[in-house]
């Protein structure tokens, strides 16, 4: 498009001429998620040793409130979308305004999570982190499902959903870098976890996380705003059928579950398996850096092939490939480190097309939630997915330790035992490729909404709102 376009409103009356979609709205959607990242890697990667050996807390300890927080983000999300779905759009829409509002006082608790007293009881240090983790948990909801919800308004065109899906995809991968690299060497003094580097790393990412969501803020516009007769109909037992009813939404949270559940037990497995069998932990920093490779890898060829073949057909594509070369890693026993890094590195690129593409499927599910309720409630559908992705950080967060005290794990000795050894390599190759092809096979026969469907969907849903103006 080249010429500037009326805001819709919904009931076919036109607004403010706003600017066609463009290279702004992506930078936009990019900055969002990099803003996130920020402060959500850093306290995935290194909030747990913060804990541990700043403030002496027993690993367990951290493990129950690791999964008690999860599990109250994902009631925390549903709710914080409802309240969402309930407020009226603005002047400047109806999901950027919370971004700016919320941001300043999640950043703000996220520095205060790595605040050190000396000298305090061991349960003082364990009220301070439960409520610090989980109030900041809850403030990252007010701020997430905003984000994650806007992009179902920023544009209709299929395509251009799937580039913000690429865009945001591409952020938090930029901001895993930054944190991932550049982090070890502000919070350890000496090999080991200080104090006030951890709070110095804090106010530092604190400061880019500000900066990103006033980017975010500025550079993106909602061009789509539901009519103001849906507004009147919201209630939570119309939004609860049209949910049950929703296949494509109870697809893809399943789908999504599992893939959560997944991708977090292979990121744990991993620090065992190059640990311990590989007998080269070093190796993980180039597993780290490939794992984003493949997202820049990825990302030029995403979109042409969603225009071309559909956001199913590519997503299951990835997911294919991935499952077929951990299968193949399982019967490969015999690789190096550095082979198996090589091989695995498809993996990487199967399941990060399936990331690249993943955010578009949920704008597709509030499009037919829309379709089939006649209620546009982005806010809500995108905090139950949002909540199924919790749940499945929560349950890995548990199965990643059951599986690998399973397989005989024993931190006290100095080399593991053969059958142990197995078993970890049973569980970083056998249970990915098991786990990616029940939600390939869920994706391809399960999953109603391919290419053709997507589109008449997008052509019946416009009408269907000119006929309700």
């Amino acid at each position: 498009m080249s010429m500037a376009q009326p805001k819709q409103n919904g009931n076919g009356t036109s607004e403010k001429q706003v600017r066609p979609f463009g290279l702004r709205d992506k930078f936009g959607y990019l900055f969002g998620d990099f803003g996130n990242d920020f402060f959500f890697i850093l306290v995935a990667s290194f909030l747990m040793v913060y804990y541990t050996d700043v403030y002496h807390l027993n690993p367990a300890a951290v493990g129950l409130l690791f999964m008690v927080a999860r599990v109250w983000d994902a009631f925390a999300d549903v709710t914080w979308g409802r309240f969402i779905d309930t407020r009226k759009a603005g002047k400047n829409g109806k999901f950027r305004p919370w971004i700016f509002r919320m941001s300043f006082p999640l950043v703000i608790c996220g520095v205060l999570m790595f605040v050190h007293i000396p000298g305090m009881s061991h349960g003082f240090y364990l009220a301070y982190a439960y409520v610090t983790y989980i109030i900041w948990g809850t403030l990252y909801s007010t701020v997430n499902i905003p984000y994650g919800s806007m992009a179902s308004v920023v544009t209709a065109d299929p395509v251009e959903r799937t580039s913000l899906s690429s865009w945001r995809t591409l952020g938090a991968n930029l901001a895993g870098l930054i944190i991932n690299v550049v982090g070890p060497m502000i919070l350890f003094v000496d090999n080991k976890a200080d104090a006030n580097r951890f709070l110095l790393g804090a106010i530092i990412f604190g400061i880019l996380a500000i900066a990103c969501y006033m980017a975010c803020y500025k550079l993106s516009v909602e061009r789509i705003q539901a009519p103001e007769s849906n507004k009147q109909k919201v209630n939570m037992s119309q939004t609860m059928k049209g949910l049950v009813k929703n296949r494509p939404l109870m697809t893809f949270l399943v789908s999504s579950l599992l893939f959560m559940i997944c991708f977090m037990l292979i990121g744990a497995v991993n620090v065992y398996l190059f640990k311990d069998y590989f007998q080269s932990a070093q190796s993980l920093s180039m597993v780290g850096l490939l794992q984003s490779a493949a997202v820049f890898v990825a990302m030029p060829f995403v979109n042409p092939l969603v225009k071309k073949f559909g956001k199913k057909e590519v997503a299951s594509g990835g997911l294919l490939l991935a499952a077929i070369v951990y299968t193949a890693l399982y019967f490969l026993p015999n690789l190096n480190a550095t082979q198996f890094i090589a091989v695995l590195a498809v993996a990487m690129l199967g399941y990060q097309i399936f990331n690249l593409v993943i955010w578009a499927f949920v704008t597709d599910v509030i499009d037919y939630h829309e379709y089939l309720t006649g209620l546009r409630e982005d806010g809500t559908v995108y905090s139950i997915y949002s909540m199924a992705r919790k749940l499945g950080q929560a349950v890995a967060g548990g199965v990643g330790g059951a599986a690998i005290a399973a397989v005989g794990y024993n931190a006290t000795l100095s080399k593991q035992a053969p059958e142990t050894l197995q078993g970890i390599h049973s569980l970083a190759t056998l249970v990915p490729a098991a786990t990616l092809g029940i939600v390939f096979v869920l994706i391809v026969f399960v999953y109603p909404l391919n290419k053709k469907r997507t589109e008449q969907l997008a052509i019946d849903l416009a009408a269907k709102r000119e006929a309700n103006k």
